[in-house]
C-alpha cells in the first residue's frame, strides 16, 4: 500500500495551509472522507478520527449557531492526534476555535476553493489511487490496440525482445522487467514502471536501451489498465496446448482476476504477431464475437446434420 500525507495533498491540489504545520507529514491511512456534520451537533461516539475531515458551508452554518463554549468544545474534539487533516471547501474562513484546536494538536488545517462535492470526488479518487493495494510482478507491460497486455515468463524466454518487436510495430511500452500493479477498484488493475527503469528495455547482447529516445514519446505511456496476461514458456513436446481457445484460464493478482493465455515458445514462431493477434481477439471477445465458440457451434451443427441423414 502506498503512503500519503497532508503535504502530498498540499502539493497536488495547491491547498492553502492555515494551521497545524507540525502535522503535515502525519500519514493518511484510508481513502474514506468524513463530513463531520453530526459531530458538530455534539455526537462523537462513532467519530472516524483517522479520516480526512471535509467541512463545507452546511457544517459551518450550523457551527455558527452554537454557543462560544460549544464551539470550543466541538473543535477540540474534532482535532485529535489521529486526525490526518481538516479541509475547508469553497475558500471558507476558518473559525478561530478551529484554528486554535488544529494548532494545539498539530492537525493540518487546509483550505480549497473547490466546491465541497467536487473536492470530495477529487480527493476520493486521488486517495483510492495512491492507497490502493500494490504488488510487483516480473514481466513486461505493453499497450496493444488499447489492451494492456502483461507478458510473463521465465527469465531469458524472450519477453523484452518481444516487447521491442511490438514497439517497432507501433504499440506502446509501459514497463519492462518489473511491473508495479495497483488494484484501484474491485476488478481494476493498473500497471506502471518503477521510476528507476521507466522507458528502458534490457536486451541481452545489446544492453539497456531507452525506448522513448529511440522511437519517440508515442512509443511509451506512463501507466495502463491490465486486461490480459500472456505467459511465455518453452515448448514442451509432452504438454497438450489449447488449440481451440474455448476455455479461458484466469490469473489472480491481488484480489482481481484477469484472462491468461499460455503461448509456447520455439524457433520460428513470431511472438510479436501472435501476441498482437491475441490482443485483437481478446478485444473481439469483449465486443461479443468468439471465433472458437462459433466454430464449435458450426461443428455441432455438422454433426447433428450427419446424424439426421443416417436415420433417414
Amino acid at each position: 500500500m502506498g503512503k500519503i500525507t497532508a503535504n502530498d495533498l498540499l502539493e497536488k491540489f495547491q491547498f492553502e495551509l492555515i494551521a497545524g504545520e507540525e502535522g503535515i507529514y502525519r500519514p493518511i491511512t484510508t481513502s474514506d472522507i468524513s463530513r463531520p456534520g453530526i459531530e458538530m451537533a455534539g455526537f462523537f461516539t462513532y467519530y472516524p478520527a483517522k479520516r480526512l475531515q471535509l467541512i463545507g458551508r452546511t457544517e459551518l452554518s450550523f457551527y455558527e449557531q452554537l454557543s462560544e463554549h460549544e464551539k470550543e468544545e466541538r473543535m477540540l474534539k474534532l482535532c485529535t492526534y489521529d486526525t490526518p487533516g481538516i479541509i475547508l471547501s469553497r475558500g471558507l474562513d476558518a473559525p478561530k476555535e478551529l484554528r486554535d484546536a488544529a494548532e494545539a494538536h498539530g492537525v493540518p488545517l487546509m483550505r480549497s476553493n473547490f466546491t465541497t462535492t467536487r473536492l470530495s470526488s477529487r480527493l476520493t479518487n486521488f486517495l483510492e489511487s495512491q492507497l490502493a493495494p500494490m504488488t510487483a510482478v516480473h514481466g513486461v507491460l505493453v499497450d496493444i490496440y488499447g489492451i494492456g497486455v502483461l507478458i510473463t515468463g521465465n527469465s531469458g524466454v524472450g519477453k523484452s525482445e518481444t516487447a521491442l518487436d511490438l514497439v517497432r510495430r507501433g504499440h506502446r511500452l509501459v514497463a519492462d522487467d518489473s511491473v508495479e500493479i495497483r488494484q484501484e477498484s474491485e476488478d481494476t488493475l493498473v500497471g506502471r514502471s518503477p521510476d528507476l527503469i521507466q522507458h528502458l528495455l534490457e536486451i541481452r547482447g545489446l544492453g539497456i536501451i531507452n525506448v522513448m529516445t529511440l522511437f519517440g514519446a508515442g512509443a511509451v505511456r506512463p501507466f495502463k489498465r491490465i486486461a490480459l496476461c500472456i505467459n511465455l514458456e518453452l515448448w514442451d513436446q509432452k504438454k497438450a496446448y489449447d488449440r481451440l481457445g474455448l476455455e479461458e484460464e484466469k490469473m489472480k493478482i491481488l484480489d482481481a482476476e484477469i484472462t491468461k493465455l499460455t503461448v509456447p515458445v520455439r524457433p520460428g514462431r513470431n511472438l510479436a504477431v501472435i501476441i498482437e493477434v491475441a490482443a485483437m481477439n481478446f478485444r473481439l471477445k469483449r465486443l461479443g464475437y468468439n471465433a472458437a465458440q462459433e466454430f464449435s457451434e458450426r461443428l455441432t451443427g455438422v454433426i447433428s446434420n450427419s446424424d439426421t441423414d443416417e436415420f433417414q
